[in-house]
């Protein structure tokens, strides 16, 4: 194969080089390109960067690098980093993170130092995640960026959640991210593929797949790389050979215009054909560099083949001439990975093991023959493979502990499972690491924990606490963390046991001599007890840990303690013990409580009906988060605490545009669904009710945790979206059934706060079934008549529930009504307001009172339309057009009311109660008294006979008028 074997021009790719001009003009944004090996992804990328860099963009590449089934940590963006620091150098990449702070990137970079410590938090992730996308940013203000990661179906979990955070986070500054991946890579389990779903719902994200060369591309491929007119048949034959893939055609074709392989065996064979036609000494070399990877160092290569610079010169430079290596920078890649893995796929077991035992005896000699960062999981892969259990064991070890210092628990808990796997292959495995198995269980249950992989941390847990609870005398610090480790990622899979676990960990702890590790053990006891109905324990746990920290002078604890104890016992009607709160979170120094005191904070206001100094203390805390780089992390759960108050205003817009944002973060499932109920209202509210189902399918979830626990925030609300939802669709049966939930389970923490907003909806939906109804409503009562009623949100709430009551009952109280919107409207909630007022106009007209109930709905028409909220000011504008036809005497037959009377007439017509309610915009409960009271004064006993009674009287005429009533 000839040096011509690679075409000089891009063929057949014009479409999508357009797709990606045009998403460069409207960055930000990603595209995801996929395709098969082969299709020339990468001949695509590396045509459209050519063309813009330098010109219209900054372009930043990295690969993500194979090897063997694990990704190098954040191996794209060490290697975009080290190319910036290459071209602006330390200080210019200071000059573009916030506070000039590199500290976190020492963790990718040892340019920038060695970080604080080893060991890294959730907290110092989260930074880092939001420093690099300062960078970006920041970098974008000065010129476009674009940012291109190949070989995603390589990378490693924390690469996937890196990019995933920045392509979900882009603001407004033009940066453009571009996505390579294999499609005939992604398996059914292919960890990829859930990323690459949840990254297409993010808006400006679009997906691009490259498909095979047309008949009619191949005859131009063909001719550009034999350089004339292809002989007659040629172009047909590879067409149908190589199915389009311009690698194979490449491979197919020979330097003197024929097939090269007329009838390869397989794809191997056919990949591999190239490299047969090499000098013997080439291909040699050419299975050495196949060991290390899609790319090798030029040093790293001379050293595993022992070959001088020159002779290794001499010697590859074939290989390089057929286009079967390419140079980049000091070393060399092959062309395609796939022709790597031919190569490497073709060594003979032996060869196997000795290339890789060469290549780790290599990197012992000498580390710096790989990039900083990369040597102990080399060196882990390479003994591995060498099947040397010993010397992977340690390398394994090591790499986890520099995994874990670049903040990489998914790779770090990928090495510490090789360590375990070698651990009973390796006699005095515990003298060469210098830590027991437990130990190692335990560092592993800790990267699962870290790592989201909760299913997994619990089995390694409890495999920890087996071995430890073994031994004749079992440390009870040891066990303590063990048992509040397992705790913990019970809870967060919501899974039983979670509370047994965390009291457990408290009681292993000696109370005297009193300890650090026991107050905290108590302070997450009482946290952790407050989703249960035991109350008390929590309490004792939040004194008894605040008194243990303040003697031993532990602010963190003691403003952890202090959060939890307000917690456990809210009161809305005071915010006395706030301000102690507040000072102990603040003299803490420990970011993440002062966050925490802003959560409680916002959520008490919020609960006081105090909805802008919620908004105003959500909004600071979000600002706090952003200084502390955890804003689009840890701050998403902040986002519920401000879109609410927002909701609650009527500032409906805002709350979406905080919603929409944080439900893109892919936040756990109890946050997520608090936002998607949230934002479910508010398209319930406008009339989409297609919207608000949406949102409530994956709200459910919370509701499908089987545990004894429930938080109300979380389940009654998605109970009281399912229920309004519901009653939209006319569907009051329904409704009830998604509130009885509500009135089975009591004395849950914040009850009052969720439950009465439900209640109110179930005694709606009694109020559209009438008497079908009698037993369902007296449970809502005695369920609200259990209700602690704290502050004025509840206050109002409760009002508006005595008001639905008498409506269900049949008695539409305008007084109560009045005084339920006037409660709202000291509350600033414009929406019930409205809602209340329009109940109250309707009673109003049954009253009588048109001008009372006309005065009412021009109000409840000019806030429906401020919100939005199109359904209620259809509602309001309808009632108004009745209010203004002329009216009848109140003079009517038979002793009848003006409403009787009207009811009357529809009764006459046929109609149901349903129908009737509807018509008079009245209950179906009130429908059914006044037909009771009609049937009583015309002395009968049905409605036929009430209908046969108007019609023999010709009470009215055709057009449904009484002729005796005066106009």
């Amino acid at each position: 194969m000839s040096a011509r074997a690679m075409s000089p021009v891009l063929v057949g790719r014009w479409a999508e080089l357009g797709k990606l001009d045009a998403a460069l003009a409207e960055a930000p944004g990603a595209v995801l390109v996929g395709g098969d090996a082969g299709l020339g992804k990468t001949r695509l990328i590396r045509e459209f960067t050519k063309v813009v860099d330098g010109q219209r963009a900054k372009v930043l590449a990295g690969g993500c690098l194979e090897l063997g089934s694990d990704g190098l940590p954040f191996a794209p963006f060490t290697t975009v980093l080290r190319g910036l620091v290459r071209d602006i150098g330390i200080d210019g990449v200071a000059a573009l993170v916030p506070r000039g702070d590199t500290g976190l990137l020492a963790r990718l970079l040892p340019e920038f130092g060695e970080p604080e410590s080893d060991e890294a938090s959730d907290e110092e992730r989260a930074r880092l995640f939001e420093v690099m996308l300062a960078l970006l940013e920041r970098l974008a203000e000065r010129e476009t960026v674009v940012l291109v990661v190949e070989d995603a179906h390589w990378a490693d979990r924390s690469t996937r959640d890196l990019l995933a955070f920045l392509v979900r986070n882009l603001g407004i500054a033009p940066v453009l991210i571009v996505v390579t991946y294999r499609t005939d890579e992604l398996h059914r389990t292919h960890p990829l593929r859930p990323l690459l779903a949840g990254l297409e719902r993010v808006e400006r994200v679009r997906r691009m797949e490259i498909e095979p060369l047309s008949r009619a591309d191949v005859a131009t491929l063909v001719a550009e790389l034999l350089g004339a007119p292809p002989t007659a048949g040629l172009v047909e034959r590879i067409a149908a050979r190589s199915e389009g893939n311009p690698l194979f055609i490449e491979a197919l074709l020979d330097d003197d215009g024929t097939l090269a392989c007329e009838l390869p065996e397989s794809l191997r064979d056919l990949l591999l054909a190239g490299v047969q036609r090499l000098p013997e000494e080439t291909q040699d070399v050419l299975r050495d560099a196949s060991g290390g990877g899609t790319r090798i160092e030029h040093a790293l290569l001379a050293a595993v083949t022992r070959l001088d610079d020159t002779a290794l010169a001499r010697v590859l430079r074939p290989a390089v001439a057929a286009n079967i290596l390419v140079v980049e920078g000091d070393g060399y890649a092959f062309r395609h990975a796939l022709i790597r893995e031919a190569v490497h796929d073709d060594l003979l077991p032996g060869e196997y093991t000795r290339l890789h035992k060469r290549y780790a005896e290599a990197l012992e000699e000498d580390p710096g023959l790989v990039p900083a960062g990369r040597s102990w999981v080399e060196l882990s892969y390479h003994w591995n493979a060498a099947h040397d259990s010993t010397w992977a064991l340690v390398a394994s070890w090591r790499a986890a502990a520099e995994a874990r210092k670049a903040v990489a628990y998914a790779e770090c808990l990928a090495m510490l499972s090789r360590v375990l796997e070698l651990w009973d292959q390796v006699p005095d495995a515990e003298a060469r690491i210098d830590a027991s198995h437990v130990k190692v269980l335990q560092d592993a249950a800790t990267a699962a924990d870290q790592a989201g992989e909760y299913d997994r941390g619990l089995k390694l847990a409890t495999a920890a606490l087996r071995e430890l609870e073994a031994e004749a005398e079992p440390d009870p610090e040891h066990r303590a963390l063990l048992l509040e480790l397992r705790g913990r990622m019970r809870y967060q899979m919501a899974r039983p046991g979670f509370l047994e676990d965390i009291r457990a960990a408290a009681d292993a702890l000696p109370a005297d001599p009193p300890t650090v590790l026991r107050a905290r053990a108590l302070a997450t006891l009482a946290n952790y007890v407050r989703v249960t109905v035991d109350m008390e324990t929590g309490r004792r746990a939040a004194a008894e840990a605040l008194e243990t920290a303040r003697r031993l002078g532990d602010p963190v604890t003691e403003a952890e303690a202090l959060v939890t104890a307000f917690c456990v016992d809210i009161d809305y009607a005071s915010d006395a013990m706030l301000a102690e709160v507040e000072d102990a979170a603040e003299h803490s120094g420990n970011h993440r409580v002062l966050l925490r005191y802003y959560v409680i904070k916002s959520h008490f206001l919020e609960g006081a009906g105090r909805h802008e100094e919620a908004a105003a203390v959500a909004g600071r805390g979000t600002e706090l988060a952003r200084e502390y780089g955890v804003a689009r992390t840890q701050g998403t759960f902040m986002s519920i605490n401000q879109a609410e108050p927002l909701v609650s205003l009527g500032r409906w817009d805002e709350a979406l545009a905080v919603l929409n944002h944080a439900v893109e973060q892919d936040p756990a499932v109890t946050t997520r669904t608090s936002l998607l109920v949230l934002s479910g209202w508010i398209a319930l509210a406008r009339g989409d009710v297609a919207a608000a189902k949406s949102r409530l399918v994956p709200s459910r979830e919370i509701m499908k945790v089987k545990a004894k626990w429930l938080k109300t925030q979380d389940y009654f609300a998605a109970l009281w979206l399912e229920a309004n939802i519901a009653l939209a669709e006319g569907r009051p049966e329904a409704a009830l059934d998604a509130v009885r939930p509500v009135l089975e389970k009591q004395g849950l923490p914040d009850d009052a706060r969720y439950a009465w907003p439900a209640l109110i909806t179930g005694v709606a939906a009694c109020a559209e079934l009438g008497d079908a109804s009698p037993g369902e409503l007296r449970r809502i009562e005695e369920r609200a008549a259990g209700l602690r009623c704290v502050g004025p949100l509840q206050d109002a709430h409760r009002l508006m529930f005595a008001a639905e009551l008498a409506r269900a009952r049949g008695d539409l109280d305008t007084l109560a009504w009045d005084e339920a919107a006037a409660a709202w409207e000291t509350l600033g909630n414009p929406y019930y307001r409205a809602r209340a007022l329009l109940r109250a106009a309707e009673a109003a007209v049954v009253d009588g009172d048109h001008d009372g109930a006309a005065e009412r709905l021009r109000v409840v028409t000019d806030l429906a339309a401020g919100l939005g909220a199109v359904p209620l000011g259809e509602q309001a504008a309808d009632l108004l057009r009745r209010t203004r036809t002329p009216r009848r005497d109140a003079s009517v037959p038979l002793g009848l009311t003006p409403r009787e009377f009207e009811v009357l007439r529809l009764v006459a017509d046929g109609r149901s109660n349903r129908d009737i309610a509807e018509a008079l915009f009245i209950s179906v409960k009130t429908a059914s008294v006044h037909v009771s009271n009609i049937l009583g004064k015309l002395d009968v006993t049905s409605r036929g006979e009430a209908a046969a009674t108007a019609h023999r009287l010709a009470l009215f005429t055709a057009n449904g008028h009484s002729p005796r009533v005066e106009a």
